[in-house]
């Protein structure tokens, strides 16, 4: 008979989120192992819908193949007010909690690490609860990840949300992590004491999906025509425009561009400081920035391929607390990176060990603005050479089938 397991992981399918799209696949690979339960917040398209035809249900049930989903609908959320994220994450903790709680037979619960500190603390009250295994995947380290960022000063507080989420590591019956450097994080946090069982699994892209393309394929000029960027050197950033990044900084690099007329700087995504951005584009006049929504996943191969250059970015502070899972992507089209990260950082590593791209610390931005410079002015040949060399490293060390089998094994082991 298959286990039962519960994944309280908040983004699921049809989500855009990385990890949203990350889980997914994964339950999906689980499915013949495991008897599979979802519970998740409600998408977007399916809040539209649910307002579209009047259904006030708090809860909806949905199901994905074999996967049972149970969406719960929240309050809309400004990702940029503090009062609104809280309002949001306080909804789906309280409901989350009571829907894993109504589960019967549940041998194993597995949670992420968001909400901050809440996602893993669902797991420990669910473990002690239900008398389930607990498996604690961490994408993102808080409140580390809110003080390097500044969204959090208060030391009190800091220091309370710390201790929770160290208790619930230590309650965990196995932690995930998905870098090396947040495993070093993880110990740090545990000082001499017996760490939980851990395990180190990278996150992955689909790279049979997402594959090199050159600017003259049909689909890649018809992203490049629809926004008049034929012959423009393109520097993307692709993805969550959101608070541990930089982004609000970073994209005043591009007013000193502005005289470059064939370079243009695109931002694909959403996030809390997207409007910042723009708005800070639209005070400087700037005509080399451009800003696009979350692109379909269908259409992503497109997209990532119509670059030039793709950046890949973390606040200062960030290193061992999160990793950027847009990497794999930009590695999968076989793109050519600029890093700005933290040396010894877990993307830092794989863009060094691999030789797809250049690496600039965070927070130096004359430093950014030369390296940028620098691969604009390298010839196709040179950014072709790199990019492929991204790919060459991916396909022997971070393909999908190679994470998704060590999760499997994990679990079973368990």
């Amino acid at each position: 008979m298959k286990p039962n397991i519960v994944f309280v992981i908040n983004y699921f399918y049809p989500d855009f989120a990385s990890t949203g799209q990350l889980l997914t696949e994964l339950c999906l690979y689980l499915q013949d192992d495991f008897n599979i339960t979802v519970i998740a917040a409600q998408s977007e398209q399916g809040e539209k819908e649910a307002e579209a035809s009047g259904d006030k249900r708090r809860v909806v049930y949905d199901q994905l193949e074999g996967i049972q989903i149970i969406r719960i609908r929240l309050p809309k959320v400004d990702k940029r007010n503090k009062l609104s994220r809280l309002r949001y994450i306080a909804s789906y903790f309280f409901h989350a909690n009571i829907q894993l709680l109504k589960q019967k037979k549940v041998h194993f619960i597995y949670t992420i690490s968001q909400p901050p500190i809440l996602g893993g603390l669902i797991g420990t009250i669910g473990k002690t609860l239900k008398r389930s295994k607990h498996i604690y995947n961490i994408q993102d380290f808080n409140p580390e990840q809110a003080a390097a960022a500044g969204y959090m000063n208060n030391k009190a507080v800091l220091g309370l949300a710390r201790w929770v989420d160290t208790l619930n590591c230590k309650y965990a019956d196995h932690i995930i992590t998905v870098g090396y450097d947040m495993q070093d994080t993880l110990l740090k946090r545990f000082a001499s004491r017996r760490v939980t069982d851990n395990t180190v699994i990278n996150n992955w892209t689909n790279e049979e999906e997402i594959i090199p393309l050159s600017k003259e394929h049909p689909q890649v000029q018809a992203f490049l025509r629809e926004h008049d960027w034929q012959d423009k050197f393109i520097i993307m950033y692709s993805g969550n425009l959101g608070l541990y990044y930089d982004l609000e900084k970073l994209v005043e690099l591009a007013s000193q561009f502005r005289d470059y007329p064939d370079v243009i700087f695109a931002f694909i995504g959403e996030g809390a400081v997207k409007k910042q951005m723009q708005d800070y584009v639209q005070r400087e006049g700037l005509a080399n920035v451009a800003f696009l929504p979350f692109q379909p996943k269908e259409q992503l191969r497109y997209s990532l391929n119509a670059a030039d250059v793709h950046l890949v970015v973390n606040q200062k502070g960030i290193k061992g607390v999160s990793v950027p899972s847009k990497i794999y992507g930009v590695m999968a089209a076989g793109k050519p990176v600029l890093g700005v990260l933290e040396q010894g950082s877990e993307a830092y590593r794989i863009i060094e060990e691999s030789g797809c791209g250049i690496v600039a610390e965070p927070g130096q931005y004359a430093e950014i603005a030369r390296k940028l410079n620098a691969m604009i002015e390298l010839g196709a040949a040179e950014l072709e050479e790199l990019g492929l060399s991204g790919r060459d490293y991916l396909e022997a060390h971070l393909r999908k089938e190679i994470s998704l089998n060590k999760y499997r094994k994990l679990l079973l082991s368990i």
